[in-house]
């Protein structure tokens, strides 16, 4: 009799307990914008670039980690409250701003970021020719002097998937080649031949797009998405 009623006393404070979790209130309020410079968006490989958001005052003193889109868009559900917000050190193709930025969120709030980018893609122009993707672009410096960087390499990437970057494995780069000659850049051509695979199905369309390799920046500035159909 004892042990059935140890039992149920636990299976009582076991409801009690996984109640008492289950009615934690949810974030409610949406942070989201764009990481921009000029008010244009800058592209990056898809989740490779972050941010940290962090509320003073709080007992937890982890980050919260916000992932930036290819598209260089971002949004992270929250809790209501005030926030700071850093960079990462050494990620992103920008400098980034050099203050920590403090706001408040209630409800929805839209913000876009504001960056520096070392260089940025101007003129990007894609087209498709008996099975070969083209592209064109030229590449603009924006931060000169001792922060400067040099160019180390300009890249055309495909992929028949929307996700296309140079180092995301099998969503990524489905082929990829980099400008012969980057003694002018303010005229850059690249092609590569769409590969062909038996066991992925036939699809009239692909996805390009131009990457920026920066010496000593790990992350690439890219234009982007754009989708050929043929």
């Amino acid at each position: 009799m004892k042990t059935k009623f140890y039992i149920f006393i636990c299976s009582a404070l076991l409801l009690v307990t996984s109640c008492s979790l289950d009615n934690f209130d949810e974030p409610d309020a949406m942070f989201s914008g764009n990481i921009v410079y000029n008010g244009e968006a800058i592209p990056v490989a898809r989740n490779q670039v972050r941010f940290q958001l962090w509320q003073p005052g709080y007992a937890l003193t982890a980050p919260i980690d916000v992932a930036i889109a290819q598209d260089g868009s971002y949004s992270s559900r929250l809790f209501t409250g005030d926030y700071k917000l850093s960079f990462v050190p050494g990620q992103g193709p920008f400098r980034t701003p050099s203050d920590t930025l403090y706001f408040e969120l209630s409800g929805e709030r839209a913000m876009d970021i504001e960056v520096t980018p070392y260089h940025m893609i101007r003129n990007p122009q894609f087209s498709y020719a008996a099975g070969t993707v083209n592209a064109s672009c030229s590449v603009e410096q924006i931060i000169t002097g001792a922060d400067a960087r040099v160019v180390e390499r300009v890249t055309l990437v495909i992929n028949r998937t929307l996700f296309v970057d140079v180092n995301s494995g099998d969503e990524g780069s489905l082929a990829q080649v980099d400008a012969a000659d980057l003694s002018d850049l303010d005229n850059l051509n690249m092609s590569v031949e769409i590969p062909t695979d038996p066991k992925k199905p036939d699809q009239n369309y692909i996805f390009a797009r131009i990457g920026v390799k920066m010496v000593g920046i790990e992350d690439m500035i890219y234009t982007q998405v754009q989708k050929l159909e043929f």
